[in-house]
């Protein structure tokens, strides 16, 4: 049978704009389709707005940290309209690039929302198209609880676009999103309460790392409460939260809705090919093939590893292995990520937790270094930076590095190149540090 296409992409995010450019160079006849504007989360609703919010919540502190070292500002004021504007400025222009770059790999874009009609045959907005190979890649949208009154608060998706800024705001939620949503609200200077269901933000990070963090967002003024959410409701007095331990808590104009984000599968049409659905999640094997022959999935879809750099590794190793005849799985060991809280988090490899349970307590030894970096020392401020390695006793081989504190994520990343390459502590120890500075740390514990 003659197909329109070789490969048909659903979703222009940045896997599924990575995978269809690959396959086009290698000779691929390429469509994708989108519904939304091009780039997915991460370049409209996530990674880059998001970082752009990070920087922008910094300066107030640097005033502040400048006066140790001579400097004096007049008080400034920050202009939320501006920060939101210049933000989807920038996003706009990276919408921009990537029309380009799908245009310069002659990959046909068809603009509305996909779904299958069958396992070869596509319906985009009422035009039919086919092809041999399908590769979803719609990534993911953010969860709402089903409880009374959660249409009044807005998810992550909508902060980018505030037209003012809260004076307070309760965000539900204590992993990377409600925290990193929440610090940087409060360093613009919004009133911030954070509910979390478990006594510790960062589910799955490691314990030494959630506490640290979650010690230094309190200090910094954020009001951490343990509760669950039971309902929303407008009052004359603001919006209302109530909560399971008989709390309450008013805001002046939104609650955030940060619990999470979950497959975006609805009418993607799936019940009229043979993919299976696992817990929320599209099913695949090592190679991204679903339970249909032809289809693929990579992404936030499968719910694997949720990272913008995963799904364009998942989505390349694709395009590699079917159009490139270079056969080659992703990888998933040693991926290393970052939290961009105030202070950052970032971290590779297995927590201690993590690495006791797989291999005994006495099988492994564990690193510390916790101080002030040299920053604060002139303006006197207590912050802190935490790094911790995580070793195998057996062959020295470091199984997990963590870090909280400035520079996490630009530290770790280089860390990470060392672990992928399997280093030892040794290796870290033979090493010259850099001085004075706080990466130095990672190769001078003892």
């Amino acid at each position: 049978m003659a197909y329109d296409f070789n490969l048909f992409v659903i979703g222009a995010g940045s896997g599924g704009i990575a995978t269809a450019r690959r396959a086009a160079q290698y000779g691929a006849k390429v469509a994708v389709a989108e519904v939304d504007r091009l780039g997915g989360t991460c370049v409209n609703r996530g990674c880059v707005p998001k970082k752009l919010m990070v920087y922008a919540s910094h300066f107030a502190s640097h005033v502040q940290e400048a006066a140790g070292y001579g400097w004096t500002f007049e008080p400034g004021q920050f202009d939320w309209n501006h920060m939101i504007q210049a933000v989807n400025n920038e996003v706009t222009r990276l919408n921009g690039i990537y029309q380009q770059m799908i245009d310069n790999a002659e990959v046909a874009l068809y603009q509305g929302h996909a779904r299958f009609v069958d396992a070869h045959t596509i319906d985009v907005a009422g035009k039919t198209v086919t092809a041999e190979k399908i590769l979803i890649a719609v990534g993911g949208k953010p969860h709402r609880p089903e409880i009374p009154g959660i249409e009044l608060a807005i998810t992550s998706d909508e902060i980018f676009h505030l037209a003012q800024q809260p004076k307070r705001m309760v965000i539900f939620g204590g992993g990377y999103i409600g925290c990193e949503f929440a610090c940087i609200l409060n360093a613009l200077g919004t009133e911030v309460t954070q509910i979390i269901r478990r006594d510790k933000v960062l589910r799955g990070f490691d314990d030494d790392i959630r506490t640290e963090v979650q010690t230094a967002m309190e200090r910094h003024g954020i009001r951490i409460v343990t509760d669950e959410l039971v309902s929303l409701e407008k009052t004359d007095s603001g919006l209302q939260v109530n909560l399971k331990n008989n709390n309450m808590v008013l805001v002046d104009v939104v609650g955030l809705s940060a619990l999470g984000r979950k497959p975006r599968l609805d009418n993607l049409g799936l019940k009229n090919t043979r993919v299976e659905v696992t817990n929320g999640a599209i099913a695949v094997d090592a190679h991204s093939q679903t339970t249909e022959s032809n289809i693929y999935a990579v992404g936030d879809c499968t719910n694997r590893i949720n990272l913008t750099p995963v799904a364009i590794s998942e989505g390349r190793a694709f395009a590699d292995t079917l159009y490139g005849g270079q056969r080659r799985v992703m990888n998933y060991d040693n991926v290393p990520s970052a939290v961009f809280t105030t202070p950052e988090v970032a971290t590779v490899g297995i927590t201690e937790a993590e690495a006791i349970e797989k291999y005994g307590e006495v099988a492994i030894r564990v690193y510390r270094s916790r101080f002030r970096p040299m920053y604060y020392t002139l303006p006197q401020l207590e912050e802190k930076t935490l790094m911790k390695l995580i070793v195998y006793v057996q062959n020295d081989r470091i199984l997990g590095a963590h870090m909280v504190g400035d520079g996490a994520a630009e530290i770790i990343q280089g860390v990470a190149i060392a672990i992928k390459m399997g280093a030892t502590k040794a290796d870290f120890d033979a090493t010259i540090g850099i001085h004075p500075s706080s990466a130095e740390e990672f190769v001078t514990m003892r």
